[in-house]
């Protein structure tokens, strides 16, 4: 029997079950959805809240259609589950089945609705009612957006049934989201006599502005007489970015664009959720990555090599033979400065490789910082943030250009596309995360608390979010448990707005033009999005606005969770990211020991140390941070003649500058505190430091016991105006959690489930991908 890969055999055996034909599927899930219309306007008559059975009964008339279509169309279904290769099997059965799993998860949620509502009615349950988003009055203020006077949370698609009119109450409502978007602004809004492209300009000045936007930078098509008048334009491109950012004539091109934007749409609704700077950039340099493969950055414009020509001379203070010492070199000046690129591997944690990545970085930080410049001139209060990917920081590699702290310093909104994911499906192996997690977080978490610690007044938005599928992983099957466990992490850690990845079916059922016809799109990526997607998945698309609506239902209780102090800080260095090749590893088995304590991770590094108040936290913890700047080291050492706390877990860290040379200076206590431990174990340092701050830790403990001798459980709490707590507790395990709830002194307590208003007491278990809100009584 030939092998089958785990996915394809999950989804085999799914379709398998659904024996029952499609016409008396399609008669049950018509008959469930009768029942609880029913009960809807009885529930009503009592003056019980069902907006969101509402939801419920829109996604399963929804995707009724949409099974019809999906049964009718084999061939396409087919096809699409072809075009995505990491699903294997037999991709014709999948397709003539489909539709049946379809009206199946209907018939699932309809079924889970009734049962709701039913305990509602009973008062079994005790669900506060929902509120909801008012998309038409939306304020933007300082951290947070608001409606009616309190936080909420925006959720949307990104990508969104291309095509439909945004006013279109069809896809844009409160179940699928009604964010709305303006348009994309692209190279080819400008003419060659330095006019725009009047139909484009006028769509734009024309767009309906009545609820909350955004609007995008498109930076692929160049016009052709760009192309025409400096043929070096396209030398340096990458994915998203189809041009040389160090170029004058696309400098030019954008200033242009940029401020007649800003003057068209300023003072509208549709961009108060900010312009998108770019979408996804990256300026890979090394040889052999996947980038480079792709034919990215595999030669640079002569405005580079002069830019970095010139950022050399700066950094070395025009001593060429300080350069030739490092570089092992003999250049005779700064302008004869030549090097192998794209970069070898090996090149990693030399010093030329440092000057490059840090130059690329801060290339990198100049073009934005040039484009938000531009959009404020005549648009000064314009909301920036960029669509970064999240990764790029959590993970080791470091010649992509993306300096996640300094381009969220700059935008006036903290900007991403984070994912989540379980097992990479393109391979067949066991992840590291495996042994103790139900799925990979990590680059949700570490990068969102990162950000939040940089920026922790701005708004933070996910404009792209990859909870729900991505190019590694897809899985037809999803749970809502999963679904909610996603998105309330995500919101608990920053997330404000998530436009979700991605919503591509016309209000017929049948997926988007770019979908039906390719000739829409020359996207190879999107054509492979379609298979086993949220598009074809009720369960999941009804799940997500389902949590949203309870997380915007208790918006402030979420609010204080997620300000609530961040007492340790971990030291963080670009400049060890860049010079070693697993710092970023290293360093995540300190933030994972400290992510299960109850209270949220920080991070310190030299500008958040130099510009943010130091009283925010008590300990700022160094672990193997071997290379560090002298102003990196300088801002340390400042922090201790302030009075600060540093724990440095042995002597190595902080050793050397960023070129590898010993440092002669080391840390002195001052009128701080210094404490050295002599260890490499990431375990002593945290024991150490919850020692040290163990009177500004939560009055409420959590205990917890899963099967493993590892923590699952991220839980956070904080006072209420009762003289009591709110607590959240997201199971992340992969086992089901035995959790006790007391107080720090031993006192018991009385623990409500806030979702439901029922009793947990001070004891109870914790389901893989569970999720609790709890009041909690002394």
């Amino acid at each position: 029997m030939r092998k089958i890969h785990a996915l394809a055999l999950l989804i085999v055996l799914l379709i398998q079950n659904f024996s029952v034909n499609a016409q008396e599927l399609n008669k049950e899930a018509k008959k469930k959805i009768s029942q609880l219309e029913k009960l809807m306007l009885q529930a009503e008559k009592e003056g019980f809240d069902v907006t969101r059975e509402e939801t419920i009964i829109w996604f399963s008339k929804e995707f009724l259609k949409i099974a019809k279509w999906d049964e009718k169309n084999v061939p396409f279904i087919q096809n699409s589950f072809e075009r995505f290769t990491p699903i294997k099997g037999d991709k014709a059965e999948m397709a003539k089945n489909l539709p049946d799993f379809e009206r199946q998860k209907v018939i699932e949620i309809l079924e889970t609705g009734i049962h709701n509502l039913t305990m509602v009615m009973n008062g079994t349950i005790v669900r506060r009612p929902v509120a909801k988003v008012d998309w038409e009055n939306i304020k933007v203020e300082k951290d947070q957006f608001t409606s009616n006077g309190k936080p909420v949370f925006l959720y949307d698609y990104f990508s969104k049934s291309m095509g439909n009119p945004t006013s279109d109450p069809r896809i844009y409502n409160d179940h699928l989201g009604n964010i709305d978007h303006i348009g994309g602004f692209t190279p080819q809004l400008l003419k060659e006599d330095r006019t725009f492209v009047p139909w484009t300009l006028d769509k734009i000045k024309n767009h309906p502005d009545t609820k909350v936007g955004y609007a995008l930078l498109w930076n692929t098509n160049v016009p052709k007489w760009v192309k025409k008048q400096d043929p070096e334009v396209t030398k340096g491109e990458c994915t998203f970015i189809g041009f040389d950012i160090d170029n004058p004539l696309m400098r030019e091109v954008w200033s242009d664009i940029l401020q007649k934007t800003g003057e068209i749409t300023k003072g509208k609704k549709g961009v108060q959720l900010g312009y998108i700077l770019a979408n996804e950039p990256h300026w890979f340099s090394e040889q052999g990555n996947w980038a480079f493969k792709r034919g990215e950055m595999n030669e640079l414009s002569s405005y580079t090599l002069a830019k970095f020509n010139n950022w050399l001379s700066i950094k070395y203070k025009n001593k060429i033979d300080e350069l030739n010492n490092n570089w092992n070199t003999n250049f005779k000046s700064f302008n004869d400065v030549t090097f192998i690129f794209p970069l070898k591997k090996e090149t990693k944690g030399t010093p030329l490789r440092y000057d490059w990545d840090r130059f690329n970085m801060d290339r990198a930080v100049e073009w934005f910082s040039f484009l938000q410049t531009e959009l404020h001139k005549t648009n000064p209060d314009g909301d920036t943030h960029i669509k970064l990917i999240s990764h790029f920081f959590s993970d080791d590699e470091r010649s992509h250009g993306i300096d996640l702290e300094s381009l969220t310093e700059l935008t006036t909104m903290i900007g991403d596309d984070a994912k989540t994911r379980e097992r990479d499906i393109r391979y067949d192996k066991l992840e590291f995360w495996e042994k103790y997690y139900s799925y990979h977080w990590q680059e949700l978490c570490v990068s969102y608390d990162f950000m939040e610690s940089v920026a922790p007044e701005k708004i933070h938005v996910n404009s792209e979010t990859h909870f729900l599928s991505s190019v590694a992983w897809r899985k037809l099957d999803t749970s809502p448990e999963y679904i909610r466990n996603n998105f309330w992490l995500a919101t608990l850690h920053g997330m404000d707005a998530g436009l979700s990845w991605f919503w591509a079916r016309d209000p017929d059922g049948s997926p988007e033009a770019r979908f039906e016809n390719s000739v829409y799109s020359k996207d190879v990526a999107l054509a492979k999005s379609f298979a086993a997607s949220v598009n074809m998945q009720p369960q999941v698309a009804n799940e997500l606005t389902q949590v949203m609506m309870d997380l915007n239902s208790f918006s402030e209780e979420i609010m204080a969770l997620r300000r609530q102090r961040k007492p340790i800080r971990l030291f963080h260095s670009e400049t060890s990211a860049i010079n070693k090749k697993h710092h970023m590893t290293e360093q995540y088995d300190l933030y994972e020991s400290l992510f299960f304590e109850g209270f949220p991770v920080g991070y310190a590094t030299e500008k958040i140390i130099k510009k943010q108040d130091n009283n925010n936290w008590d300990v700022v913890l160094v672990y193997k941070t071997e290379f560090v700047t002298d102003s990196e080291f300088d801002a340390l050492q400042n922090y201790l003649n302030n009075g600060g706390t540093i724990i440095i877990d042995n002597e190595a860290s902080l050793s050397m500058n960023e070129y590898g040379q010993k440092r002669s200076k080391t840390l002195i206590s001052s009128k701080g505190t210094l404490h050295s431990l002599n260890t490499n174990e990431n375990e002593a340092l945290k024991l150490f430091a919850l020692q040290l701050v163990e009177n500004k830790l939560p009055e409420v403990v959590l205990s917890e016991s899963n099967g493993l001798n590892h923590k699952g459980c991220n839980w956070r709490i904080a006072p209420n105006n009762k003289g009591g707590y709110i607590m959240t507790i997201v199971n992340l395990g992969k086992n089901k959690a035995q959790l006790k709830v007391s107080m720090k002194n031993g006192d018991n307590v009385k623990c409500t489930n806030m979702l439901t208003g029922q009793s947990l007491g001070a004891l109870f278990e914790l389901d893989v991908h569970g999720v609790l809100l709890l009041e909690i009584e002394k």
